[in-house]
């Protein structure tokens, strides 16, 4: 099956089931891509770390990932690779990240519901993992996390093999982030601009919890005031629409993303 985009596709010679996975697999590729340019601009990159990956819709079990070494402001659509089951590289020409498939491939294994999930090691996420604390209800858009993510407390270094990243899957379960301790912050979505908003909040969230309780002592949200922030604030719909938002901007600016 061609990666190219659906434009270029002559999508009437194909049965209608490929025709619609071609033009999913564009959109998802094309929404991957504007992913990491956002993350480069928030300051999300740390050399050669830090991945996002997008479930292929026409081979579940496949997914599509950043190459090794190639800065996040520089990804393009057609750098993206195509990962099997067992981590080869069946479209793209570059190399993979390790730790990637480790930790992306049980996650995406274990839950049929996520179409993307993003890890980067970021500073306020970084930093707030090493508290050993999920997030408090402080703020409202804090709330889109309020009883819907976990802290994954060990630490055994990079995640390099598959054992690991089942235990980091079996730990998130059905919530939509995690905290890895002493190491960063991860979500998931049923779309890439869901995971992708998702961990801007989050990384958001830790900071502003860290500048809080530098200033004093923040007060918690009651449960009724987070659940009701956590309704207005987590909903998917509003992380789609903001991922849109951005995603416009990046394609304005930076419109060899699509490349």
């Amino acid at each position: 099956m061609t990666d190219a985009p659906v434009a270029e596709l002559d999508l009437d010679t194909l049965p209608e089931h490929l025709e619609s996975a071609a033009a999913e697999r564009a959109h998802r590729k094309r929404q991957l891509a504007v992913a990491f340019r956002l993350f480069a601009r928030y300051g999300f990159d740390e050399g050669i770390a830090g991945h996002l990956t997008a479930r292929d819709p026409e081979f579940p079990n496949r997914f599509w990932v950043n190459p090794y070494a190639v800065h996040f402001s520089r990804i393009k659509v057609s750098d993206l690779l195509l990962l099997d089951e067992n981590g080869k590289v069946v479209e793209g020409t570059r190399r993979t990240n390790k730790a990637a498939f480790a930790i992306h491939s049980t996650i995406h294994e274990a839950r049929e519901d996520v179409v993307a999930v993003a890890h980067a090691h970021t500073i306020h996420g970084r930093a707030w993992s090493a508290l050993n604390r999920v997030l408090d209800p402080i703020v409202q858009e804090s709330c889109a996390f309020y009883e819907n993510h976990v802290l994954f407390d060990e630490y055994k270094g990079l995640v390099l093999e598959r054992d690991e990243g089942v235990r980091i899957a079996a730990r998130l379960g059905s919530k939509r982030a995690a905290i890895l301790r002493h190491h960063g912050l991860l979500t998931v979505g049923r779309s890439v601009g869901e995971a992708a908003w998702w961990f801007i909040t989050m990384e958001r969230a830790c900071q502003m919890q860290l500048l809080a309780e530098a200033a004093g002592t923040p007060r918690v949200m009651t449960a009724e005031e987070a659940a009701l922030a956590a309704r207005q604030f987590g909903s998917a719909n509003m992380a789609r629409n903001n991922f849109r938002l951005l995603e416009d901007l990046i394609v304005e600016q930076e419109p060899d993303v699509l490349d």
